[in-house]
């Protein structure tokens, strides 16, 4: 049974929330006055699980108590504050101070009583935090992952950068495309030499080539002094393109003269040939293949640069690497940690915007969270709306009942490459793609599940 303090002045309101408490089947203690209640915190505090605190008491100011509360006395115990006194200053102040909840007079009971049952949770979920190790995480800015999906892209960035070959990295939208280039680069031989960045689909077309090319003093009008262009500060270190796919034409162009001769000139240069000695490495989540629909590179630019292609797996496709991502994202302090409801929701949605989606997901729920453990309610509502496994896949959870997790991950796995496949009429490049599988790793799971000799 929990047990909450009620802290109030006024008699009438103190037991009257004593009785309401009670009445929830809550044990309660309470207190009328900062003193009081400030002793009873120090004495009950371990197994106390949340305070009900007013704002103005007779010997002094519930929000000093609360901050008192907060910061030396019993920091992961919940606190509510109530009042009559609901200005938008007090709340902000409450609520940046650590208050779990506010709550105003005349209290609304159904309010009220959700209000506690929800810091009694939280505070339930910090003491379990206490015995449940969490995942080590890794250095932020590092490609982290565990599964089958990313040890193929680890294998595939170790052969790339044994290499001096240029290399096209291929994925969606947030799924570390620049670390896989920057960890391409930082394993090579160049990895002393500058790594510069250009995000193509970032600059106009004018921009664009004053960027990459430089200009000389004037070659149009603002140009006052001579520009360095990103193909000479490179040197000999290494150039990623990010967004290769959205390069106009003439630029495709311009820059496969580039890759092919190793020479080019300034924007309003007049004759002076400079030398480019550095490594391509580009980057694109759009169809750039030959003869795939709706294709924005120039074929001869595509095999110019995809010498290596790394296609790195969407989030949906490596979901046991969500929880080391999360660890990732909360930081070496690990002053958050995920409760196992929120974890589930976080692995039953698809993540259209991958990585990137899910970072910012977790720190928005750390910044917005009211206690140590992000809760599921602590998610947005767009998470939170993603159909369960048995909606889904046409699997109930009695399925997966006796297996290891590793098991239950491949039969779901051979499920859905089925679907892929029987949706795509058999092609498997088109199956791969669905499944945001590179093609190597679907024929070898293809193996691994007997799938080649299906009719």
């Amino acid at each position: 049974m929990s047990l909450v303090l009620v802290v109030d002045d006024e008699r009438g309101v103190r037991e009257g929330l004593v009785r309401a408490m009670k009445s929830a089947g809550h044990q309660t203690l309470s207190a009328d006055s900062v003193k009081s209640a400030r002793e009873l915190v120090i004495a009950e505090h371990q197994q106390m699980d949340c305070v009900l605190l007013d704002v103005r008491l007779g010997d002094g100011d519930g929000l000093a108590l609360l901050r008192e509360i907060k910061q030396t006395l019993a920091p992961s115990l919940s606190v509510i504050i109530a009042t009559a006194y609901g200005d938008s200053e007090r709340t902000i102040g409450a609520m940046r101070d650590g208050a779990f909840d506010y709550v105003t007079k005349p209290f609304d009971l159904d309010t009220l009583f959700d209000a506690v049952s929800r810091a009694i949770r939280q505070r339930e979920l910090t003491r379990e935090r206490v015995d449940t190790p969490s995942p080590t995480p890794a250095p932020k800015g590092t490609l982290i992952g565990s599964s089958a999906a990313m040890l193929a892209v680890w294998k595939a960035i170790g052969r790339a950068a044994a290499s001096d070959a240029p290399v096209l990295i291929t994925g969606e939208t947030g799924t570390g495309k620049e670390l896989v280039a920057r960890a391409i680069h930082q394993f090579g031989a160049r990895s002393t030499s500058p790594f510069v960045a250009v995000n193509l689909a970032a600059l106009t077309e004018t921009l664009l080539e004053s960027e990459l090319f430089g200009y000389e003093k004037g070659a149009f009008t603002g140009a006052n002094a001579r520009k360095v262009g990103r193909l000479e500060l490179v040197g000999n270190g290494t150039l990623f393109l990010d967004e290769i796919g959205d390069l106009d034409l003439t630029l495709q162009t311009r820059l496969l003269r580039v890759l092919g001769e190793r020479r080019f000139e300034r924007v309003g240069g007049s004759g002076t040939t400079l030398t480019f000695e550095g490594r391509v490495l580009a980057a694109t989540h759009k169809a750039v293949r030959p003869g795939e629909n709706k294709s924005t590179l120039r074929e001869d630019l595509y095999y110019r640069l995809a010498v290596i292609e790394i296609e790195i797996p969407p989030l949906r496709a490596r979901k046991s690497d969500i929880p080391l991502l999360v660890a990732s994202a909360l930081g070496p302090s690990a002053a958050h940690a995920v409760s196992e409801s929120a974890m589930e929701a976080l692995l039953a949605y698809a993540w259209p915007g991958n990585v990137r989606e899910l970072l910012h997901v977790i720190e928005r729920a750390a910044a917005m969270c009211g206690g140590e453990v992000i809760d599921r309610e602590d998610l947005p509502p767009s998470v939170l709306a993603a159909k369960p496994i048995e909606e889904n896949h046409g699997y109930s959870l009695a399925d997966f009942d006796g297996l290891s997790l590793k098991d239950a991950l491949a039969k779901l796995e051979r499920a859905l490459i089925v679907q892929a496949l029987e949706r795509a009429a058999g092609n498997r490049s088109e199956a791969a793609r669905t499944l945001g599988m590179a093609r190597p790793q679907l024929y070898t799971r293809l193996d691994e599940y007997g799938l080649n000799k299906r009719e």
